[in-house]
C-alpha cells in the first residue's frame, strides 16, 4: 500500500508557494543521491521542520538513520551535530557547562552540541532518564539554561532522536513526557530487494556515506525557504469540521479498552500542525479529513500507552489507532 505522504506534490499551485514546494521537492532528490528508499521519511522531517517540530526515528541498525540526517542537513545547508548517548553520558556534555579559566579567574560557557540546526542524539534510549531529562528544555523553549541564565539555540533547531526496536539490555525507556515532546514518531523499514540491490550497487561503484559531496550532494534549499514556507503553512485554513474530526480522533484514544494512556491535547495540536503541514506540501491552502488521516499514525503513535494484558494479546498502536480511525466519523 503506498504510504499517502509519497504521493507526488501538485504541480498546478500558482507561485511563489510552488516555487518553494519546489525547492523542498529538489531536497528529496539530493538525499534520494545518498539514502534509498526512504522518501516517506524524509517527506515527514520536512513536515517536522516546517512546524518546528522533533522527531523519533526507530529502526533496526543500518537502514541509513544517522546517513538520513546528515544528507538532509547537507542538501538544506543546515549545521548538524551529532551525539552518541551512553549510559555514562552527563547533561552538561549536551547543553554545555561553565569551564573556569584560571587567567581571567572567571567562568565562561561552553556550548554544547545542543547549539546547532539539527541535532542527532543517536541511541537515546541507552542513556539514563537525567540526561534524557536535559533536552527537554532545548525541545520545548528552544533555549538552554546553566547556571540560571537561559541562552537561546539557533533558528531552526530540531531534535532528532534514534532509537533501536529491538535491544533491551542496557537501554532506559523514555518516559512520557520526552515522548509527548516529538512532534513525530517515524518507523524506518528494512529496504525492499529491489532497494537493498540499489544500496549494493552504490557501494559497489564507489559510494561513500562519509562523503556526502563526492556523492553529489549539494545544498538546494536553506533557511530562508523554511522561513517562508512556514510562513505559507501558516496561512493554511482548517474548517470547523476538519477541526472537530481531528479532536474526535485524538478524544478517541482516551477511551480504548486497550489504551491506559490516550492522546493529549498536546497530541491533537501536533495532528493539526502535521496535517496543515501536509495539505500545503501537496498543494492545497485548506486541510482535508484525508490530510488528518495520513498523518494520524506518526503523529500519535509514540503518544499513546497500551495496557499490560493488551500487549499480551498482541494488541499493537498501530492496531489501535486504526481501530480509532475507522471508528470516528469522516465530515463531509
Amino acid at each position: 500500500m503506498t504510504n499517502p505522504i509519497e504521493t507526488t506534490m501538485d504541480a498546478e499551485t500558482p507561485r511563489p508557494s510552488q516555487e518553494l514546494r519546489s525547492a523542498l521537492a529538489a531536497v528529496r532528490t539530493e538525499v534520494g543521491k545518498a539514502v534509498v528508499g526512504q522518501d516517506s521519511a524524509v517527506t515527514s522531517l520536512l513536515i517536522a521542520l516546517l512546524c518546528r517540530g522533533h522527531v523519533l526515528l526507530e529502526g533496526v541498525p543500518g537502514v541509513a538513520k544517522t546517513l538520513l540526517v546528515r544528507t538532509l542537513a547537507a542538501s538544506l545547508d543546515l549545521d548538524t551535530k551529532r551525539v552518541q548517548f551512553t549510559p555514562d553520558l552527563m547533561p552538561g556534555d549536551v547543553t554545555g557547562s561553565l569551564v573556569y579559566d584560571a587567567r581571567t579567574a572567571e567562568f565562561s560557557f561552553r556550548e554544547g552540541p545542543v547549539f546547532t540546526n539539527l541535532l542527532l542524539a543517536d541511541e537515546i534510549n541507552r542513556t539514563p532518564p537525567k540526561t534524557q531529562a536535559s533536552l527537554l528544555e532545548a525541545m520545548e523553549e528552544r533555549q538552554v539554561s546553566v547556571d540560571g541564565t537561559p541562552r537561546p539555540l539557533p533558528d531552526p533547531f530540531i531534535v532528532i532522536a534514534t532509537q533501536n526496536p529491538v535491544e533491551y539490555e542496557g537501554t532506559y525507556s523514555l518516559p512520557e513526557a520526552q515522548l509527548d515532546r516529538f512532534l513525530l514518531k517515524l518507523v524506518l523499514p528494512l529496504p525492499e530487494r529491489e532497494q537493498e540491490i540499489e544500496v549494493l550497487a552504490r557501494h559497489a561503484a564507489g559510494f561513500d556515506p562519509r562523503n556526502l559531496a563526492g556523492a553529489g550532494v549539494r545544498p538546494v534549499a536553506g533557511k530562508h525557504v523554511l522561513d517562508a514556507a512556514r510562513a505559507e503553512v501558516a496561512r493554511v485554513q482548517v474548517s470547523s469540521e476538519v477541526l472537530g474530526y481531528a479532536v474526535d480522533v485524538c478524544r478517541a484514544t482516551r477511551f480504548s479498552p486497550s489504551l491506559s494512556l490516550g492522546v493529549s491535547p498536546r497530541g491533537a495540536t501536533a495532528l493539526l500542525a502535521t496535517s496543515r503541514a501536509w495539505a500545503w506540501l501537496s498543494g492545497r491552502a485548506y486541510v482535508t479529513p484525508d490530510d488528518v488521516k495520513a498523518l494520524a499514525h506518526p503523529t500519535l503513535r509514540h503518544r499513546v500507552q497500551l495496557r499490560a494484558e493488551a500487549e499480551l494479546e498482541g494488541v499493537t498502536a498501530e492496531g489501535v489507532l486504526d481501530t480509532v480511525l475507522a471508528s470516528v466519523p469522516v465530515p463531509r
